[in-house]
């Protein structure tokens, strides 16, 4: 989950990559290829971010070591190989990679975006929202949603629901259809109460991706506060058939609901 959307999307080629758009690559070895080093550079770091998103870490490893090796200023190899090493749960390793990339491009929004998601995993939430903000500042950046919502989830691990909050309605102002902003926010109106524009949000949610244990769980919760019994009846059937041994389907069972 981590690597989609990861992060929560989270991860484009020039930085990382997802499994909702990963690259189809046959092999890792370019033979005969010819251009600057700029070039080798890149089309290194794209086969490491194609690795990468398939969970093939040491074939990742590998084609940054060639990356770098061609030119080693380049930004993206540097960023890629802080998430490479982040997966590995090599979090020195990640910091020292991430922060050359910043030295070597400030600005660039997708270094920005993967180094505040790296302090975001390592207990510095607070911190990382820096990193998201200087992302969304950069005009050129593709996917600005991608960087509030990361935002929002971070705040809520900090315990910041308001500021949240706002960042997850930044995100679907740009992408209504944005999953990981409209789950957390469903949760968020749930728990304040706002129980149709909860179920409005985790519907919609259901409907654009296969539902998951979380999402199955709160629409749960969120029927049962309504009296919807017949709805509740039917998403606990659903959680115990795609998801039983979740950790959801374990709080049905024992009745803690909230």
């Amino acid at each position: 989950m981590r690597r989609a959307a990861i992060v929560l999307g989270l991860i484009a080629l020039a930085g990382c990559a997802t499994h909702s758009d990963e690259p189809t690559v046959e092999t890792g070895t370019i033979v005969g290829e010819t251009g600057d080093s700029r070039s080798r550079a890149r089309t290194h770091t794209d086969l490491a971010a194609a690795y990468y998103a398939r969970g093939s870490m040491a074939i990742a490893l590998e084609e940054l070591r060639v990356a770098t090796a061609a030119d080693a200023s380049y930004p993206p190899a540097h960023s890629m190989l802080g998430l490479v090493y982040m997966e590995l749960k090599e979090n020195q390793l990640a910091e020292t990679s991430f922060e050359r990339a910043l030295r070597l491009s400030p600005t660039d929004p997708d270094i920005n975006h993967n180094y505040g998601w790296f302090l975001c995993n390592t207990s510095r939430e607070q911190d990382s929202i820096k990193y998201f903000l200087q992302a969304i500042r950069n005009p050129l950046y593709a996917a600005p949603w991608r960087s509030y919502s990361a935002a929002g989830v971070c705040s809520l691990k900090s315990g910041n629901a308001k500021d949240a909050d706002e960042f997850f309605q930044r995100a679907l102002k740009l992408d209504p259809d944005d999953a990981p902003s409209l789950i957390k926010l469903a949760e968020i109106r749930y728990r304040q109460g706002k129980i149709d524009e909860a179920r409005r949000l985790v519907s919609r949610y259901n409907k654009l991706i296969a539902p998951s244990a979380e999402s199955l769980w709160l629409a749960l919760r969120i029927e049962r506060r309504a009296g919807e019994r017949v709805a509740e009846q039917s998403l606990a059937n659903q959680l115990r058939r795609r998801y039983p041994g979740s950790d959801e389907y374990r709080a049905l069972q024992r009745g803690q609901y909230d």
